[in-house]
């Protein structure tokens, strides 16, 4: 029992890490005194969080024509395709060529509704803090305070003419069934309102409530909140479920395919440099096969792990690693 307790105690200073440097954990109970390598670079954090997810973003030109159709017209942008394909990423891609804000994010889930989206009111808040103040909910006079707008209400509401919000609207497939058809008349109309502050008193007809992504109040007037300017709206979706016409009807819909061995060698390029490209040739092929073969759904982000741990003197053969980095998405790793 000692023994174990001072082996795990013990400190081991590795400097060079010799031939098996790149194991940085090794489960022997060791201490040992070294330095993380530098992360890839789309695990790196510059002061420009629209740049890290953009600068490398490829997209073919027809693609891109499709973006520009959605641009002009004003409509949201419907994404669809597999996992690892930059849907998530093109909003980024788009908010940093056109020099707009980062993107306001709303992510979608099977509990998500349009309320979510457009704003919250903390009312058991507001109730105990009147409470805490010795007064009543109905006397207490910001109630701007306890109303945030959502990401889909800080688009609509804080975008000026010629400069546009971005809305990321994630994964909406995932969404109650309800969901789109909810988003109609948003992104019809442009607008909303929050009866909560509609019906506040002729004293009240101005709240400065609070935005997503800032921290300054946005004016709502009776409860009203229109936009002056259509945000630029990126929706995703994996195809797990159909939309309604009616609300199909109303997007410009951009179907991404999985990149071809050209787009993985530029995005590998982007990424990794002349050093990635240099030994990336047999991973390629090996990703393409087994994901044109239908042996495994893959994500592009995958190659890259694979090609970055190479970079740093990784054998991929030992192990199973190339196994484990490429594993199929569709693999959730439960015994059988």
């Amino acid at each position: 029992m000692n023994g174990a307790t001072e082996d795990t105690d013990a400190t081991a200073v590795d400097a060079t890490g010799g031939t098996d440097g790149w194991r940085l954990y090794r489960g022997d109970r060791v201490r040992r005194a070294r330095a993380l390598p530098p992360p890839p670079p789309w695990r790196r954090f510059p002061s420009d969080g629209v740049a890290r997810h953009a600068a490398r973003y490829h997209i073919g030109d027809a693609e891109a024509d499709i973006v520009n159709a959605a641009l002009h017209l004003r409509r949201p942008l419907l994404v669809t395709g597999p996992p690892g394909t930059g849907k998530s990423s093109l909003a980024h891609s788009v908010a940093h060529e056109l020099g707009l804000d980062a993107p306001l994010r709303w992510d979608v889930n099977s509990r998500t509704v349009l309320a979510d989206g457009l704003y919250r009111y903390d009312a058991v808040g507001r109730l105990r803090d009147a409470g805490t103040a010795g007064r009543t909910a109905g006397t207490e006079s910001d109630i701007g305070a306890y109303v945030r707008l959502g990401a889909l209400g800080t688009a609509l509401a804080t975008g000026t003419p010629g400069r546009p919000r971005v809305l990321l609207v994630d994964e909406l497939d995932k969404g109650d069934a309800d969901l789109p058809n909810d988003l109609l008349v948003v992104f019809e109309e442009g607008e909303f309102r929050i009866p909560e502050l509609a019906r506040l008193g002729p004293d009240q007809e101005e709240v400065r409530v609070m935005v997503e992504g800032s921290p300054d109040r946005f004016p709502v007037h009776r409860g009203r909140v229109a936009c002056r300017e259509f945000p630029v709206t990126v929706l995703t979706s994996n195809g797990e479920r159909d939309f309604p016409p009616a609300f199909l009807r109303r997007c410009v819909r951009l179907d991404l395919k999985p990149p071809t061995g050209d787009q993985l060698r530029a995005i590998v390029g982007a990424h990794l440099g002349d050093e990635g490209l240099s030994v990336a040739e047999d991973l390629i092929a090996d990703f393409l096969d087994r994901r044109d073969s239908g042996q495994a759904v893959l994500a592009t982000d995958q190659l890259l792990n694979a090609v970055h741990l190479r970079i740093g003197g990784v054998d991929l053969d030992r192990g199973h690693l190339a196994e484990a980095v490429l594993r199929s998405l569709d693999d959730g790793g439960l015994p059988a």
